[in-house]
């Protein structure tokens, strides 16, 4: 330890490293499949995973899911329920039944939280009653509804916007959010005012970057775009987060599982690093 001329010790320098645990989402190693994420996850020192529901039959199966679980020593951390529009018919139509469904699930394999997505416009009845059903499923599980800012679209030079009440649940009544910092590129928004108005309601972070192409969903590595990704984790490790941190990044264009492979190891060496915040003691 350096000391000063005088002999007095030099202060120590403290790696603070919050609680917080950084999952792989199944969803960052497509066109692989939900197996080859757990695998990938454990090779590389992920904390668990975030099940992605989809197309993929193991994604949807609760049985399968476990084992998998319990053969590589991974914890399911998070189910992300099926609301993009591919996956509309997955777990069934009716929406409610779904997020009951997930919630069963999340239970089951002793995930923290539920993803969700706002309504689609057209799903009248759930938009309607979104803020007060959450509520209520609230109340019957630990479980956390943690409802994900989504994007507008642009055509013809006019916004539409598919979601209802909004794309952007921070000025709701949600008492957990998820924040995706893909999703606040492609949304031209400000990501670190999104993060600070949040605050103690940010449950759930999808950490991915993005440049802010319009209707382009990136889902870069962090790092490789422009949204505040490494001053939103260091924030978080300042302030002792506990919720959970998602890699959800987009390596469906790797030349090779090798270049897969290290963008995911990458990008978790970037969480990793960002979380740990230094200060003097």
């Amino acid at each position: 330890m350096d000391s000063d001329p005088e002999g007095e010790k030099a202060p120590m320098s403290v790696i603070r490293v919050p609680s917080a645990k950084i999952a792989l989402s199944t969803a960052s190693v497509y066109p692989e499949r939900t197996p080859d994420a757990f695998e990938l996850a454990a090779r590389l020192g992920y904390d668990g995973v975030e099940i992605m529901v989809g197309a993929d039959p193991v994604s949807q199966d609760i049985d399968v899911l476990e084992r998998l679980s319990d053969h590589y020593q991974l914890p399911i951390l998070a189910i992300h329920a099926p609301c993009l529009l591919v996956t509309q018919r997955v777990w069934g139509k009716d929406p409610w039944a779904k997020l009951k469904r997930a919630q069963r699930a999340a239970e089951r394999v002793g995930a923290q939280t539920v993803v969700v997505h706002p309504p689609f416009r057209w799903q009248r009845d759930y938009a309607r009653d979104f803020e007060t059903g959450l509520a209520r499923m609230r109340e019957e599980t630990d479980v956390v509804f943690a409802v994900e800012n989504m994007f507008p679209l642009k055509a013809r030079g006019n916004k539409v916007v598919p979601y209802s009440p909004d794309w952007n649940p921070v000025d709701y009544d949600f008492p957990q959010v998820t924040l995706d910092l893909s999703h606040t590129a492609v949304s031209g928004s400000d990501a670190w005012e999104m993060f600070t108005k949040l605050g103690d309601r940010l449950a759930h972070l999808h950490l991915a970057d993005g440049v802010g192409i319009p209707n382009k969903d990136e889902h870069l590595v962090p790092g490789r775009g422009n949204q505040p990704c490494a001053p939103i984790l260091e924030r978080l490790a300042a302030n002792g987060f506990g919720g959970l941190v998602v890699l959800e990044v987009n390596t469906r264009k790797a030349a090779s599982r090798t270049e897969r492979v290290d963008d995911l190891a990458e990008a978790l060496a970037f969480a990793r690093l960002h979380l740990a915040a230094s200060a003097n003691a």
